[in-house]
């Protein structure tokens, strides 16, 4: 055995202790493994007296974060403190910086930041790794960049938010409407008590932002996702959906083909027969499409301290064994900028959803307005009235340009007949 790998870690959340816990634990395995002993040498978190179910008094404490970087001889520094700037990005920086290996589980520093970093990264000669990023314990980032190599990737789409998929499948299980499923999920820690960042689709586009760059070779342009959440999907879009023989999942989708780039976070109806469409409660899935290998799945837990703690340390080892490489799937120098794709023309069939007035002529003035902006039904459905008087009238498209079913959709939203926001999702 040649020298440890010491490391120093910064945050000592759910995730650093069980950085911490699996060293612990299975320290024999990973040593034979990785070639020597990985060890934890300094620590540091904002509240030292807290109990966090691991025993600490062995490691060096730190009261400035930014400290880590200079103390205990550490060979690589372990971020899992979070947010896309403030100390997580002055760490990082710091750290490549010194020529130390830096890992991390901030997938919205990655996003904003990680093209500056991988540079950074390879002018040092040092590692950056990230699989923690995305999809917790599933090893994507590695599956991608190395088993994948090969490969031009067209296409990565997934399931990239457990705390949506969570919630998704408990409405479609107990036919319950998203508020209540939301406090639920809360309650069991599913969901944070600010959940905007997740259910308005957010953390899901930092994540397909890595993915795309990985997969395809171009830099992350997280600005360049579309976003749109879960939290105006009702219990009746589910049951219509079901009806069809589709089920509603929150899908992360990037694409990129002769017409450009593409990245949007969007509720779609996936068919019964797609993988996707049985990945349920809190589990994270991801497709590739290879010109080679064919159709990946990837599929597993997505976040939490044992699946988060397992890519973090799969990390150190790549970085012990001194197998670590480039941060991307080629040099940062090789990215290219992506170039977008105008979401407008891109075909497909929609599901749209809309609250209408019961009256006399609203499914006619709804039929022309479809007509008018080139938008052919496949299919309509009225429901009966509500205690309020309205209706909910769904309607799946044939394939056609999205810009029509915008188009149609802009004319209605000034219809008084038109109650609240129509619900627009895709069909996988």
């Amino acid at each position: 055995m040649t020298e440890p790998l010491r490391i120093a870690i910064a945050g000592l959340g759910t995730v650093g202790a069980g950085v911490i816990r699996l060293i612990e634990t299975n320290g024999e395995l990973i040593a034979r493994r990785a070639g020597r002993r990985i060890e934890v040498v300094a620590v540091s978190a904002r509240d030292r007296s807290r109990d966090r179910g691991v025993d600490l008094s062995r490691y060096q404490w730190v009261d400035d974060t930014a400290a880590l970087v200079t103390t205990g001889d550490a060979d690589v520094v372990v971020e899992l403190i979070g947010g896309s700037d403030g100390p997580a990005l002055t760490l990082a920086r710091s750290a490549l910086a010194a020529g130390k290996g830096f890992v991390t589980a901030n997938k919205a520093m990655i996003a904003h930041h990680g093209l500056e970093l991988a540079e950074a990264a390879e002018a040092r000669g040092v590692a950056l790794k990230f699989e923690a990023a995305v999809a917790g314990g599933v090893p994507v980032i590695k599956g991608l960049r190395e088993g994948a190599a090969a490969n031009e990737l067209s296409q990565v789409y997934g399931i990239l938010n457990g705390t949506c998929n969570f919630i998704l499948s408990k409405m479609e299980a107990e036919g319950r409407d998203f508020a209540g499923v939301l406090a639920e999920a809360q309650a069991l820690g599913f969901a944070e008590a600010d959940p905007s960042f997740d259910i308005d689709g957010v953390d899901a586009a930092h994540k397909l932002s890595i993915l795309a760059s990985v997969a395809f070779g171009t830099r992350p342009a997280f600005d360049e996702v579309a976003i749109t959440g879960i939290r105006h999907v009702l219990a009746a879009d589910i049951a219509e959906a079901a009806a069809l023989g589709y089920r509603i999942r929150l899908v992360g989708m990037a694409e990129a083909g002769p017409r450009g780039q593409f990245q949007r976070v969007h509720p779609h109806l996936v068919p019964l027969d797609h993988p996707l469409a049985h990945v349920t409660g809190s589990l994270n899935a991801v497709v590739a499409e290879g010109n080679f290998v064919g159709r990946l799945f990837f599929q597993g837990r997505g976040a939490g301290d044992g699946p988060t703690a397992s890519a973090v340390v799969a990390d150190l080892i790549d970085i012990a064994r001194g197998e670590y490489g480039v941060p991307y799937a080629m040099p940062a120098a090789d990215l290219t900028a992506p170039s977008p794709e105008a979401p407008g023309e891109r075909r497909g069939r929609a599901y749209v959803r809309l609250t209408v007035a019961d009256k006399v002529g609203v499914l006619a003035e709804i039929a022309a307005a479809m007509r008018d902006a080139g938008v052919s039904i496949e299919s309509l459905i009225q429901r009966g009235a509500n205690p309020g008087g309205d209706v909910l009238v769904a309607i799946v498209t044939h394939e056609g340009p999205e810009r029509c079913v915008a188009q149609a959709l802009d004319k209605l939203g000034g219809s008084p007949s038109v109650i609240g926001q129509p619900m627009w999702m895709h069909v996988l």
